[in-house]
C-alpha cells in the first residue's frame, strides 16, 4: 500500500519569502549558538560549525515556514540525502 503524500501547494512568492526569512535567521545569534554545538540533526555526527547546513525539517516547497521550530543544523551529506522529503519519509528511503 502506498503511503498517503504530504502535498501543498506553495507559490513562488512564498518560497522567496520564506528563504529570505531563512537568510535573516542565519545571521541571528540564536543560529549561531545552535550551529556552534556542531552536532547534525538527523545522523548526530559532530561536524566544524562551519560545515553545518540550514535544514527545514518540513521543507519550504513542502509548506515549511523558516522559524525556530522547524529549522535545523545539518552535515551537507544528510541535507542533500534529505532532498525535499518530511522526516517520516526518510524513514522509509
Amino acid at each position: 500500500m502506498e503511503p498517503a503524500r504530504f502535498l501543498v501547494e506553495v507559490s513562488e512568492e512564498e518560497i522567496r519569502r520564506e528563504r529570505q526569512r531563512a537568510r535573516k535567521l542565519r545571521e541571528s545569534q540564536w543560529w549561531k549558538r545552535k550551529r556552534a554545538v556542531g552536532i547534525c540533526h538527523h545522523c548526530g555526527g559532530k561536524f566544524p560549525p562551519q560545515e553545518l547546513t540550514m535544514d527545514h525539517l518540513v521543507p519550504v516547497i513542502r509548506g515549511g515556514k523558516s522559524t525556530k521550530g522547524n529549522l535545523v543544523p545539518s552535515c551537507k551529506s544528510c541535507n542533500s540525502a534529505r532532498k525535499h522529503r518530511l522526516p517520516f519519509e526518510n524513514e522509509r528511503a
